[in-house]
């Protein structure tokens, strides 16, 4: 296993084991096999080898084709033995449970875990609190105490807390919270999102009004135009990144099991929608090392080693399904319901460089396509090693009931089985580009908890030096920039293969979220990267086109816009 220098230290930072003192007590090896170990452990319990599952397990992991979520890299072997990353916790319309559930979100942030929480079902601000004849002081007020109290909970972790908020766009209270993060320092631990329904969307395409209703009562309060809320949603997103949007209704003609509720939320980067009390575990395959050739005479399809994939897809899967077993749950309520459901995301990670040793232009026609072509291999293989487990495991719980209780669907192990998830830390340690992103820059420094690392592309650098362009004033060059554009000694279809993020239209980072999400269970976290000079008609343009295009969720970031607004979970994967 060869580890970058940048890996090596986000290990020691974050993930390998110390003693009281802080003393190392383990190599990237000793953590990888104490992964492995633990989560090979629930082969026994279906009379399986729990040894060679572990070999299998510690191969595809320190080959560094495959890496599950971190909370499971620094958790499995440990006391704590918490493995998911994601999770939604329920806030119900009480002083209890608005309390109660800050307590189990405390537990699962100090965990590694990241919370979504919908908001929706508390009554808004100055509506009448009948126990006491006083008056309630809305959702925001709630979410503010929740802030503070996971900017204390984080300052021990490994990981920082992250939260999700959720609003639903019919909530009295929706024009207060599209706005509270346009004041500076204001729930800087939290992401937003406007959960937008269809009657929404439809009103605002006809230019019309929509209702707003009372979640206390359910009654109608009155109504109010669609575009005017939709141009506050632009004003605070172009400010500051949030709110994001989620669309709640198309995420529920996908929910599979509807009989065991409706979905309110996500996890904080919007790519597993959940249940109240549902987790998650995820892990993603490296896309990057499944190159077989570099040729670039050949077809594209021919340069993938499509066996390799298929048969890592099969022990991810199994590894995740096996995760559920052995996680040490934080609540009861969430390992019955993560049980029940048996949900897993197998992801990816190296799109953009698989895109860049194929040849490709991360924005060109071909990429949405071998996109497209890419997922759906990932999501029939999942689901045939997800229903051969099942053959011998048994469906999950909750079957009977779910869209695949069908006589044409598969009989499966998991609920869901794939996710695009952000892989920020994952990323590093495998040495790839993170989740589906383009490239952010070719050079640059970014501190991840405290820890500053400096990259630079190692495939750019190999085709400067290949191509007789490479030369260290060149790359002084290039780390000033970050990007390529304007450096005349560099070829014109390398700048094109190394377009970086803010360099791409915001429809080709959307059309590429939409290639990844219609052969994906869950959702997927996708950022459209915005120049600094855009326009609140180009936010507006993109969040429409999301919308038609069929992504269940959105994040805009203007670049420069508003600092300390948009959380950036880097390791929320």
């Amino acid at each position: 296993m060869e580890l970058t220098e940048n890996a090596l230290k986000v290990l020691h930072a974050r993930y390998l084991l110390r003693d009281e003192k802080g003393v190392c007590l383990e190599t990237p090896e000793d953590m990888f096999r104490r992964v492995a170990r633990n989560i090979a452990g629930a082969e026994r319990l279906y009379g399986e080898d729990a040894s060679y599952w572990e070999d299998r397990f510690y191969e595809l992991m320190t080959s560094l084709k495959f890496l599950p979520n971190s909370p499971a890299l620094m958790n499995a072997g440990k006391s704590i033995g918490q493995l998911a990353a994601c999770f939604v916790l329920p806030v119900e319309d009480s002083m209890k449970s608005i309390f109660d559930t800050l307590k189990n979100a405390a537990l699962i942030l100090q965990s590694g875990g990241g919370t979504g929480f919908s908001f929706s079902r508390l009554r808004p601000r100055a509506d009448i609190v009948r126990s006491t004849g006083g008056i309630a002081s809305g959702p925001v007020s709630f979410m503010k105490i929740y802030n503070t109290a996971t900017e204390v909970i984080k300052q021990g972790g490994a990981r920082r807390g992250a939260n999700m908020g959720i609003l639903r766009i019919d909530h009295p209270d929706i024009i207060e919270f599209i706005r509270v993060k346009r004041r500076e320092g204001e729930l800087t631990n939290f992401n937003i999102s406007v959960a937008v329904t269809d009657e929404f969307m439809e009103a605002l395409k006809n230019e019309g009004e929509y209702n707003l209703r009372n979640p206390r009562s359910g009654e109608i309060i009155g109504s109010i135009k669609a575009k005017a809320v939709f141009n506050e949603i632009i004003e605070s997103a172009w400010e500051t990144g949030d709110p994001g949007l989620i669309f709640i209704d198309r995420i529920n003609r996908a929910n599979p099991t509807p009989h065991i509720g409706q979905i309110e939320s996500t996890n904080p980067c919007g790519e597993q929608p959940l249940l109240p009390y549902e987790a998650c575990v995820l892990g993603s395959i490296n896309l990057s090392k499944y190159i077989k050739t570099e040729d670039r005479g050949q077809k594209t399809e021919d340069r993938i080693d499509w066996d390799m994939l298929a048969e890592d897809i099969k022990i991810a899967v199994r590894f995740l399904d096996d995760s559920i077993d052995v996680n040490i749950y934080p609540l009861p309520e969430i390992e019955k319901m993560h049980k029940g459901n048996r949900k897993i995301g197998l992801g990816v990670m190296g799109w953009a460089d698989m895109l860049i040793l194929l040849g490709i232009p991360y924005n060109h026609k071909r990429a949405f396509e071998f996109a497209r072509k890419i997922m759906k291999f990932i999501r029939d293989k999942s689901k045939e090693a997800s229903e051969e487990l099942a053959k011998k495991r048994g469906v999950f719980p909750n079957f009977k009931g779910s869209i695949y209780d069908a006589p044409d669907m598969p009989k499966v192990r998991n609920a869901t089985t794939t996710t695009i998830a952000p892989t920020g830390t994952l990323s590093i340690i495998a040495d790839c580009s993170s989740g589906i992103e383009p490239l952010f820059a070719i050079a640059y420094k970014r501190l991840v908890l405290d820890t500053e690392l400096y990259e630079v592309n190692k495939y750019f650098v190999r085709i400067a030096e290949k191509r007789g362009f490479y030369s260290e004033s060149l790359m002084n060059k290039v780390f000033k920039k970050g990007n390529l554009k304007g450096i005349k000694e560099i070829p014109m279809d390398v700048k094109r293969l190394f377009k970086t993020a803010l360099e791409i239209p915001p429809e080709d980072h959307i059309e590429m979220q939409a290639a990844f999400q219609e052969y994906t269970d869950n959702a997927v976290s996708k950022t459209i990267n915005l120049p600094n000079k855009a326009k609140k008609e180009d936010v507006e343009k993109a969040f429409i086109l999301a919308y038609d295009k069929g992504v269940k969720g959105i994040t805009v970031f203007r670049y420069g816009a508003k600092k300390g607004t948009l959380v950036k979970i880097a390791d929320s994967d």
